[in-house]
């Protein structure tokens, strides 16, 4: 379509659409729990329901007989660039939630009860994954080792330099990479494309083959693309919801938990890209992370995150963690349900 046509499309919608949507204002659900908060619902006329988290019968998501990590997970961090001691500790944080299963050091709904989807994932003995999340290690190349302008391939270099340096052992067993950039490193494709990725690392390249992901802070690249819905794009304008206040005052990194959470589920279900996803192409597989992609509570879809939840001071999550965290993480396909899920679901 040429450019003209585009823009000529673009204002046909805005002179459409605008009116309709541009009066609505931000509003509290009354259902006699004023903390349950959707910032723009659905208009009435799309179903008489509240759910419209994507149910279907029609996905076809598929087991192709690889592994999934059923042994107790140990994580090993890669902190490249320049961290501040409490944006580690928030991921560190989100991260030992996943095991925190204490009804008192984290109330449901919380990121453990969240976790319990992915471990209905299973491999071809039967073996669910792990509910055993450990952070097993930690490494800083705050040097920039391979500079600020990484590619999906100098990535694996980093881990290599992470790996030779040997501040933890090389764990082929129960090890995954969680190589973390901080806010002035460029990605390939970050922002244009991708907020995070996984795979798993080249012999030629690492030394070993290693499962590995990667997630980028977006806080000052493109907050409105990964980071949302903490920050929003300029062309929703009025047509759609606010920025949300994020639950931890840092927009970068409560953005990155919920695509930490996201790259965690698919690399704990498809580790060696040959396990659980859908699409006929394990190159590019839709998997059970980005079945879910933007939905946050009972009736999210079609750019509407769902009911989530506010605290006090105005700041929107959707689960509790340890320590009296609170984070806003996307849902993940449940295999049972067929749905996307997640333990803060009214229906």
């Amino acid at each position: 379509m040429s450019r003209a046509l585009l823009n000529l499309f673009f204002l046909f919608l805005v002179i459409q659409f605008g009116s309709n949507y541009g009066s609505l204002k931000e509003q509290t659900l009354d259902l006699q729990k004023p903390n349950l908060y959707n910032p723009k619902l659905p208009p009435r006329t799309l179903s008489s329901s509240k759910k419209f988290e994507g149910s279907s019968n029609l996905v076809n998501l598929r087991y192709h007989m690889g592994p999934v990590l059923s042994s107790p997970i140990n994580i090993y961090l890669i902190w490249y660039g320049k961290w501040a001691p409490s944006q580690q500790l928030l991921i560190k944080d989100f991260l030992l939630s996943i095991s925190t299963v204490n009804h008192r050091a984290a109330p449901s709904p919380s990121v453990a009860e969240w976790w319990s989807t992915v471990t209905l994932y299973t491999d071809q003995t039967g073996a669910n994954i792990s509910r055993s999340i450990l952070i097993a290690g930690e490494y800083s190349d705050f040097k920039y080792s391979q500079g600020t302008q990484l590619t999906r391939l100098s990535i694996q270099d980093v881990i290599a330099e992470a790996v030779k340096s040997k501040p933890f052992t090389v764990d082929h067993k129960k090890g995954i990479y969680l190589v973390l950039t901080s806010v002035d490193v460029a990605m390939q494709d970050f922002c244009r494309a991708v907020c995070g990725f996984h795979y798993f690392t080249f012999a030629s390249r690492v030394g070993y083959t290693l499962p590995y992901a990667w997630v980028g802070n977006s806080g000052k690249q493109c907050p409105e693309v990964c980071a949302y819905p903490f920050a929003v794009p300029g062309y929703m304008g009025r047509g759609g919801p606010g920025a949300l206040k994020a639950p931890n005052g840092d927009v970068g990194v409560d953005g990155m938990i919920s695509v930490i959470g996201h790259e965690l589920a698919e690399l704990s279900s498809n580790p060696l890209v040959n396990a659980w996803y859908a699409g006929e192409d394990p190159i590019a597989p839709t998997e059970i992370g980005d079945l879910c992609e933007g939905l946050y509570g009972t009736g999210g879809g079609g750019g509407y995150i769902g009911q989530v939840m506010k605290d006090g001071g105005g700041r929107t999550y959707n689960f509790n963690g340890r320590r009296g965290r609170k984070f806003l993480v996307q849902w993940i396909w449940s295999p049972i349900l067929k749905a996307c899920a997640g333990p803060n679901a009214m229906d």
